[in-house]
């Protein structure tokens, strides 16, 4: 499964082209950079909240920087922008920052 993957993301990606990018499937844009590349995005911790349940007791203005996968997937929550990029790499990811 994964060798298909790759061979097809390989081959809708070749080139960079505009006319390789419209036939891009949504799922084979979706994981563009994958697994390489990752992205961290600040959040709000009352953003959140939801979906950590009570593993946190901060107050919902906490500023927190949300590192996810390039299909969008949150892999990591960390409380300092500097340590999610350190941490990024640390597992040989690139991360990018978004607003």
């Amino acid at each position: 499964m994964q060798k298909e993957f790759d061979s097809e993301a390989a081959e809708a990606a070749r080139g960079w082209g505009t006319q390789d990018l419209r036939h891009l499937t949504p799922e084979l844009f979706a994981n563009v950079g994958m697994p390489n590349i990752v992205y961290v995005r600040e959040v709000l911790a009352g953003e959140i909240a939801g979906e950590i349940g009570s593993e946190i007791d901060l107050p919902a203005d906490t500023k927190l920087y949300a590192v996810h996968a390039a299909n969008g997937q949150r892999m990591a929550v960390l409380d300092n922008r500097d340590t999610a990029f350190a941490g990024a790499r640390q597992y040989d990811l690139e991360p990018v920052s978004v607003h």
